[in-house]
């Protein structure tokens, strides 16, 4: 009753990216914006990669024992679909039985939940870690070297989520040229593909179980190739700097507008 007036009194809307722009249609009738402007979301460049952060980051996680892995940082928390990703991680290492070396499944994020704990328990049920060598490793939550050692030193970032109205985490990955393995419930998946900067699943069970396998079995030549997608992909769309000139561009242009 309230908000539909705010929008239609606005000389516009600014929005993070085009789903972000697709959803907020949903919620209000009627919906009558002057204007839909899409100027992204600024994100920081990370720091440049050293060889503390690596060694930070295997410090946190020393059941790698300098295996590859695949990294999931973020909240351990049922919507971002890390059931789904334990599950899928445990079909990948049952198909490729004695055939070849899989990557490591880090799971990063604050661990002492009661679902943090489910999580951890549902990865020793199904017999994913052991005191050998873990298959997947929850190292809790990352933060400074340690945070940017495991995004600079990971095969590709990887959230299946149910629901993300943007994704940091995701976006900074990319600024670390990592491919993205995400659910099309991370509003800014339509981005992502359409640069080639990652993969998309759906928000299920086969969707996840999919892009796991298929990440696999994506051949180097294809991961340089999509590494470089992925700096490309936050350059253009998500650098601080660039998001920045597009909003500005967006508020000289309504001023111009205003006195005209």
């Amino acid at each position: 009753m309230i908000e539909k007036h705010v929008i239609a009194n606005a000389d516009g809307l600014l929005f993070t990216c085009q789903k972000e722009m697709e959803l907020a249609r949903e919620p209000f009738s009627p919906y009558r914006p002057k204007k839909e402007i899409i100027v992204g979301l600024g994100v920081a460049e990370p720091p440049a990669e050293t060889a503390a952060m690596l060694d930070a980051f295997h410090a946190s996680c020393p059941e790698l024992h300098g295996r590859p892995y695949l990294l999931f940082i973020s909240r351990i928390h049922p919507k971002k679909g890390v059931d789904l990703l334990i599950q899928a991680y445990a079909k990948l290492v049952a198909d490729h039985a004695g055939t070849s070396e899989l990557p490591v499944l880090v799971i990063a994020g604050p661990k002492d939940s009661d679902y943090g704990k489910q999580m951890q328990q549902l990865a020793r049920d199904l017999k994913l870690t052991d005191n050998s060598g873990a298959s997947v490793c929850f190292p809790g939550m990352l933060q400074g070297d340690a945070k940017w050692g495991a995004f600079y030193g990971c095969e590709a970032f990887v959230l299946p989520s149910h629901q993300e109205n943007f994704g940091i985490a995701v976006v900074e990955a990319l600024a670390c040229c990592k491919p993205v393995l995400i659910s099309d419930q991370v509003n800014i998946y339509q981005e992502i593909a359409n640069q080639s900067a990652g993969m998309v699943c759906t928000d299920t069970a086969d969707g996840v179980n999919q892009m796991v396998a298929d990440w696999v079995a994506v051949p180097e030549p294809k991961r340089v190739e999509m590494r470089s997608n992925a700096r490309n992909c936050f350059v253009d769309l998500f650098k601080a700097s660039n998001a920045a000139k597009r909003l500005s561009d967006v508020l000289r242009s309504e001023k111009r507008e205003a006195r005209s």
